[in-house]
């Protein structure tokens, strides 16, 4: 009979720890059970995109029943005044009003800088719903042990995608993305909850005993996945979770048919002026697109412009 902590194989599974105090998807259990298998700990975690403190925290927590210090960096004026009016009689919570970017002068590094937080802090939350990726990028002074990221849940894990590095964007990026971004500053993800990733330093991988790290073996909560495909006669459809998750809007698949319905069907069986009209369907089709491309292109150096 297999263990249900240990599974099948003999590795720990994280996602049965997976527990809740202020966290959204069990970051809260399983942050406590990774802390706990590193063991070489020195009480400090830092959060941005801490909001109030409490809502969605990852770190509260820690700071809280744990006996923790924290830096907690929240850039929305009135989110920062209710955290510092909440935690001002706490002398372990450092509450930073700050916007945590991806240059020299405003990056994490630089934050931290003044602050006593050692450059080897056990924890560090990222969410702040679009340049997660460029914020934990932009990171080397410092290296915690653990770091909780969001990812975009939407997005199927086989795909690459990280949005442009600029405040007024959310898109987030995927988890293979920022996996990809973890190995290369020497950290492996150990767990996949709906929307966050966990990772620790390499150092530290060998004590999960996790033979197989792979996204598809972590990640088991597809459930915002919404899967688009075709049939041979170019009708599209849809599979999954069908609908923006933030605004609860459903996706119709009838709006998102590209080619008419009068050419639905397999071209082999086209007749000889249903090739031809295809054709030239086809040449509009890629022009358009080269042409909105173009469109799209112009528009973000005019913004890059406007910003400098």
């Amino acid at each position: 009979m297999s263990d249900p902590v240990r599974g099948d194989r003999d590795h720990l599974r994280l996602d049965a720890f997976a527990a809740n105090v202020a966290s959204q998807f069990g970051e809260d259990g399983i942050i406590e059970r990774i802390l706990a298998v590193i063991g070489e700990c020195n009480g400090w975690c830092v959060e941005f995109g801490a909001w109030d403190g409490e809502r969605c925290s990852n770190t509260f927590n820690l700071f809280t029943h744990k006996g923790y210090s924290a830096v907690l960096i929240e850039a929305d004026p009135q989110r920062f005044q209710a955290l510092a009016r909440r935690f001002a009689e706490n002398p372990n919570v450092l509450p930073l009003n700050a916007w945590v970017g991806f240059e020299a002068a405003d990056n994490l590094d630089s934050l931290l800088a003044p602050t006593p937080t050692p450059t080897d802090f056990d924890l560090l939350s990222i969410d702040i719903d679009g340049n997660d990726y460029h914020a934990w990028k932009a990171i080397s002074r410092y290296r915690p042990k653990v770091v909780v990221i969001e990812f975009n849940p939407t997005i199927p894990s086989e795909v690459e995608f990280v949005q442009h590095p600029d405040p007024r964007l959310t898109h987030g990026a995927s988890l293979l993305s920022l996996a990809k971004l973890g190995a290369s500053k020497g950290y492996e993800l150990v767990a996949v909850t709906l929307a966050n990733a966990l990772f620790v330093e390499r150092r530290f991988f060998p004590l999960f005993g996790l033979a197989d790290n792979r996204l598809a073996t972590l990640r088991s909560d597809t459930s915002l996945v919404t899967y688009l495909f075709s049939g041979y006669d170019g009708q599209v459809f849809l599979s999954g979770c069908g609908r923006l998750p933030w605004h609860d809007v459903p996706y119709r698949a009838d709006r998102m048919q590209v080619v008419p319905a009068w050419l639905r069907r397999y071209p082999d069986r086209y007749d000889r002026l249903r090739r031809i009209l295809a054709r030239l369907y086809g040449r509009w089709a890629r022009f358009r697109l080269f042409a909105l491309s173009v469109s799209g292109r112009r528009r973000a150096v005019r913004s890059s412009r406007r910003r400098r």
